[in-house]
């Protein structure tokens, strides 16, 4: 019982292990990647991303970030290969960014952070359902790619960004048809993979992370949109959507591996 203060933000990311123990657990995400502890692993094989356009289904906001929902029910957006076995089907796509420039990514790269980090969610078909792929260890695959702010932006991220005014508060969701994700891909398939957890509650540990090396890049503008959402509903005071990160988490003798020398 007591009073419940809607407006209160839930605790912060440092006390999320009271409620959800594996929040500090050994294999937690995101993490900074230093260069000089990255193993170039040769057997690592490329990466390929077959998404169909029409998969593409809804863009909400949920309070925490604005994500991009696809159908899953079958094959249709698939990712294979790299540090993969099988094909693991694209479920959603989502960001997190800062309340300015020069942060808001959740992995930093020898101490570089950049201005926002969108992450493609996929799961392995193998375990059933989205559900029981959260329990395995080889459940989730998560191609991470860096926002930078930057003179030349790349028009990709635009029909995301053209959408936001239709979703400002938390709770709203508009149609989002026929759109290829495969479009925000930066020109290299470098990366680095490490296994790693969810950067939200309750953290479960099953992802196989794919860090894209090159950032894509968008303009000042783009990202101010993205801070213009609001955290709280329509009829509540507007709680800008900003610093929707998590920090770095101990790597705990985890090995980071790179398809690039």
């Amino acid at each position: 019982g007591g009073a419940t203060f809607p407006f209160l933000s839930p605790p912060g990311p440092e006390r999320w292990h009271e409620n959800y123990p594996m929040a500090k657990g050994d294999k937690q995400s995101p993490i900074e990647i230093n260069s000089k502890d990255v193993q170039h692993d040769a057997s690592l094989a490329a990466w390929h991303a077959s998404y169909d356009p029409g998969a593409a289904k809804t863009i909400l906001n949920n309070g925490r970030t604005c994500r991009v929902v696809f159908d899953d029910t079958f094959d249709r957006s698939v990712l294979r290969g790299g540090p993969l076995t099988g094909a693991y089907r694209l479920r959603q796509l989502h960001l997190h960014w800062g309340s300015s420039n020069d942060h808001g990514s959740e992995h930093v790269i020898d101490g570089v952070k950049y201005a926002a980090e969108l992450h493609m969610v996929h799961w392995n078909p193998k375990h059933g359902n989205f559900a029981g792929a959260l329990k395995q260890p080889d459940g989730v695959a998560v191609v991470g790619i860096f926002l930078k702010v930057g003179k030349t932006p790349k028009p990709e991220i635009k029909r995301i960004i053209e959408e936001i005014d239709n979703i400002k508060t938390k709770g709203k969701e508009a149609p989002f048809q026929h759109f290829d994700p495969s479009i925000l891909f930066p020109k290299s398939r470098d990366y680095w993979t490490y296994h790693g957890s969810f950067t939200t509650p309750p953290c479960e540990e099953c992802i196989t992370w794919i860090l894209l090396r090159e950032p894509i890049e968008v303009s000042s503008d783009q990202m101010a949109k993205f801070r213009s959402l609001s955290k709280n509903g329509e009829n509540e005071p507007v709680n800008p959507l900003v610093d929707n990160w998590r920090p770095p988490q101990p790597v705990k003798g985890r090995l980071v591996r790179a398809s690039f020398k």
